[in-house]
């Protein structure tokens, strides 16, 4: 659990020092600062999914993907998972839910999630959840000085998620067979570049909705593998 809990302290770490920033940044700087995020996240999607040989599987499962999210609305339970965090919190930041969507998707969609966790949790190695502890950390700051403090509170997703694979670990190592990581890559890498999109305002994809492709592409991985 070494791995998750320094990337959960990683996220809160990174939040405040983007909070205690971001008051002092004027609205420029703030809109400079999330245009250069976005085009890292639409590098970093783009590379994953071309790098990756299962395109087409990727297609398919996002198409499949985006039917089953908009019947469930996943989307819109996030949206009032975060609302009804919100009020708890008594928080009074309007992007709040924006905030904490965002960034949970952007932290725990890709394959270094899934083979960080397992890797931590069967063979006791942190090596690449703590690189993915840096890069979150790094995205928290500038994501939390313009969304606000939604962004810290994805910890607790990323914390619940990650724990939850790596205890399960044991169960869940079919998950690193190279297939499986390869049709993984290829479609959170479109669900990244559509994240990137989504920062850079150039439109709104509902990514929440599309993130049942992500079990259609295991699914499809080990079928056809």
């Amino acid at each position: 659990m070494l791995g998750t809990l320094v990337n959960t302290g990683a996220v809160v770490a990174g939040s405040a020092v983007g909070l205690a920033a971001g008051a002092r940044l004027p609205e420029r700087i703030k809109m400079i600062l999330m245009q250069a995020l976005g085009l890292a996240t639409v590098a970093i999607g783009l590379r994953m999914a071309l790098e990756a040989h299962q395109v087409l599987l990727a297609t398919s499962c996002l198409l499949l993907g985006g039917v089953t999210g908009e019947w469930l609305r996943i989307e819109q339970r996030l949206d009032r998972l975060a609302e009804a965090l919100r009020r708890i919190l008594r928080s009074d930041s309007s992007r709040f839910v924006e905030g904490f969507v965002t960034a949970s998707l952007l932290y725990l969609t890709g394959a270094m999630t899934i083979v960080g966790s397992i890797q931590d949790g069967t063979l006791g190695d942190p090596s690449v959840l703590l690189v993915k502890s840096l890069l979150d950390g790094v995205a928290s700051v500038t994501l939390a000085s313009s969304l606000g403090v939604g962004v810290m509170f994805s910890a607790l997703p990323v914390l619940l998620v990650q724990g939850s694979i790596t205890l399960l670990a044991a169960q869940l190592a079919f998950l690193s067979q190279p297939a499986v990581l390869d049709a993984i890559d290829a479609t959170g890498g479109l669900l990244i570049l559509g994240i990137g999109i989504n920062l850079l305002d150039i439109g709104r994809i509902h990514i929440g909705n599309l993130l049942p492709a992500l079990l259609y592409a295991i699914g499809g991985a080990l079928l056809f593998s």
